[in-house]
């Protein structure tokens, strides 16, 4: 196909708001019958080339026309990925992860995003009516109930990643996360911290309230009372981590340390630090939790728990795609698969050097 004929396809797909297969080759600098070779899973792809056309696939919320794949005999397991999740670095590596999976294992992954404000329950049926056979979700839409009662009665297996307490018939991936959090407290006790800031997730999320508890049970052992003054309440969002750094840095007895609830929030904690002329971590010790690309883009590197994100989603699809071909979907909710954290160390921690001066600029 010449170039001005993939232009005037792609430009009529602008026109309707679909992107098609015209799109994604744009996107990607290939061919589109490289794209359907990828989307097929045909072997005779360079993997360089393959990674460009999934990236391309997953930016432009490309779903592949069933009615094409059929005429062309394929059968592949389509599993849908239904996201809305403010956290650009978590979500990258969730469905980068999820394509990889689906590469190995001859799937097909449909990514479709919720726009803030959207009716749930029509952006799932949306969804199911693309012709899914397996759904993954990411938080938080991986515990809204208008998302899990209409695949419930669609009876479309469930995979919910990143969530503290799943759904009854809903298979979950998860970590440890009060263990985890329990964990970063008392390494930070165990550095001489005694007042230990705490920046809470979202409050809709099991995984923010199995954090705030295991916070609070690292005080508890180290016989440190809890003072709800150094807790405040964050949503995951960068913009959310500035407004709740600004609350526990403007105490009359403000925190040695600041415990974050992702790593989003803690780089929003570090940069409200180095605008009160702070350093971190020399006068004041910031933690994340996720270990995404982030926590090492910013100065100082964030030490933080790491939660194998992209590990999640390749084993919620290679989970899916097995019990779907053994056709055994009907066991999904005996799946509960706890993976493991791992603390991991870097510049913005440190033993209290001494008591924190805060100076607003004026």
């Amino acid at each position: 196909m010449s170039d001005r004929e993939r232009k005037r396809r792609s430009s009529k797909s602008r026109q309707t708001g679909a992107p098609t297969i015209a799109d994604v080759a744009a996107r990607a600098g290939v061919s589109m019958m490289t794209v359907s070779r990828v989307i097929n899973s045909e072997p005779k792809v360079r993997q360089s080339t393959r990674d460009a056309v999934n990236a391309a696939i997953a930016e432009l919320n490309y779903a592949p026309n069933r009615a094409a794949r059929s005429l062309a005999g394929a059968a592949q397991i389509r599993i849908g990925l239904l996201y809305s999740n403010p956290s650009e670095a978590f979500l990258s590596a969730f469905i980068v992860g999820s394509l990889e999976e689906a590469g190995r294992s001859d799937a097909q992954i449909i990514v479709q995003k919720v726009e803030d404000g959207a009716d749930l329950a029509q952006a799932t049926e949306r969804m199911i009516a693309g012709g899914i056979d397996g759904i993954i979700l990411p938080p938080p839409l991986n515990e809204e109930s208008a998302v899990l009662e209409v695949l419930e009665r669609a009876a479309i297996p469930t995979v919910a990643v990143s969530t503290a307490r799943p759904r009854e018939g809903v298979a979950a991936i998860m970590i440890d996360d009060r263990s985890a959090a329990r964990e970063l407290t008392a390494h930070l006790i165990g550095l001489g911290h005694q007042r230990v800031g705490f920046i809470a997730g979202h409050p809709d999320l099991s995984a923010s309230g199995e954090r705030l508890e295991g916070y609070r049970e690292a005080l508890a052992e180290a016989g440190i009372p809890y003072d709800e003054s150094l807790v405040a309440q964050g949503y995951f969002t960068y913009r959310s981590g500035l407004d709740a750094a600004e609350v526990l840095l403007s105490l009359d007895n403000p925190p040695s340390a600041i415990f974050a609830s992702n790593d989003d929030m803690a780089a929003a904690t570090v940069a409200i630090a180095h605008r009160r002329g702070l350093d971190v971590p020399g006068d004041l010790t910031v933690c994340g939790f996720d270990d995404v690309a982030l926590a090492t883009t910013i100065w100082p590197e964030l030490t933080t728990i790491q939660q194998p994100i992209a590990q999640m989603s390749r084993r919620a699809v290679e989970l899916l795609v097995s019990l779907l071909r053994n056709k055994k979907q009907g066991e999904i909710s005996t799946h509960r698969i706890v993976v493991d954290h791992k603390l991991v160390r870097r510049q913005s921690d440190a033993a209290p050097r001494r008591r924190p001066v805060l100076r607003v600029p004026g």
